[in-house]
């Protein structure tokens, strides 16, 4: 089969290449040096195994592969062929990542001399600005589990069961969170009683490379947290020790982000909203709110716990109203 006729499926058909020492030497490393994720640890795995799909698609070559033998020009025609499948932009750059890191590993530990993938740029990434709720629109969305609420307070006969009553409670103040802090679904799911902090309206949260950083608590949010607290106490012996989840199911144990997605998509239809937008759309509503409002682009920078200003950037494209105050306020003649 010719290298450039390779499909995704074909290309995803080695697994055989785990077996392959020096790929176990990188995700070994990336694991305990690098602390990635389980889900990053995938991602690197699944682009190794199309390279080597690629590079040694006949049944007969087998771990451990000769990491010598791929150059320059097989580098270009990997991500040329990947490109050619219609893959976006952004899949061809973390492919290129992925190998470009892998191939680094090689040369540091000493098995290779260079890297093929070493100065190769990746594909112009599409510059898709994100779908943002509106103000009004998070407010719909924020008011709809605590109108449900008092509606099944006001309208039901028979007094509220308790587990339901802190489902509610649990909701309303779930998605405060989310929006005051701006905090990624899984930031948030796995939150513990022991980061919050509500006599300083902050809680620590530990995002992505298992890195810490302050997110500030609106008092919207407390208030909710400590009512939500408060019904947990009664249906769950030691609901807000310090180890436990802060936002807990119906069996008293820790929320997944997909139950998470799950409960924005019942909100979201309650508050006649899209069903299709996800928990991190309020991530981008609190970025994009905050400009809005005058914040300091570097402070978003911050409690969205990116690495560089460049990532937080893309918010300052979403407020043209910011832009046309800062300029009236700002310019000797505006």
């Amino acid at each position: 089969m010719n290298r450039n006729q390779h499909t995704l499926e074909t290309w995803a058909a080695r697994p055989e290449a785990e077996e392959d020492p020096a790929i176990q030497r990188f995700l070994a490393w990336l694991g305990a040096v690098r602390q990635a994720s389980d889900k990053t640890l995938v991602s690197y795995r699944r682009d190794l195994a199309q390279f080597v799909a690629f590079f040694w698609p006949d049944p007969i070559d087998q771990p451990p592969f000769n990491w010598a033998l791929p150059d320059r020009a097989d580098a270009k025609r990997f991500l040329y062929a990947y490109a050619k499948t219609g893959a976006k932009p952004t899949s061809t750059a973390r492919k290129l990542s992925s190998l470009r890191s892998f191939f680094h590993f090689l040369v540091i530990e000493g098995s290779l001399g260079y890297s093929p993938f070493s100065g190769l740029r990746a594909p112009r990434k599409e510059k898709a600005l994100p779908i943002v709720l509106t103000e009004a629109e998070v407010t719909r969305l924020l008011d709809a589990p605590a109108q449900a609420l008092k509606d099944a307070l006001t309208h039901t006969e028979t007094p509220l069961d308790p587990l339901q009553h802190y489902l509610f409670l649990r909701d309303i103040a779930l998605f405060e969170t989310l929006y005051c802090t701006g905090a990624r679904v899984a930031e948030i799911a796995q939150l513990t009683h022991a980061a919050l902090n509500l006599a300083q309206d902050s809680c620590i949260v530990r995002g992505k490379g298992n890195k810490e950083r302050l997110c500030m608590l609106s008092q919207s949010a407390i208030l909710a947290i400590g009512t939500m607290q408060e019904k947990a106490r009664l249906l769950w012996a030691e609901s807000d020790a310090p180890h436990r989840p802060v936002f807990l199911n119906r069996a008293g144990q820790g929320l997944t982000t997909r139950s998470i997605e799950r409960f924005m998509k019942h909100w979201l239809a309650v508050a006649g909203l899209s069903p299709d937008l996800s928990p991190h759309k309020l991530r981008h509503a609190f970025a994009t709110h905050l400009l809005a409002h005058g914040a300091d682009l570097r402070a978003v920078q911050e409690l969205l716990g990116h690495s560089s200003p460049a990532i937080t950037q893309i918010y300052t494209h979403l407020t043209p109203e910011r832009i046309a105050q800062t300029y009236h306020q700002a310019h000797p003649r505006g």
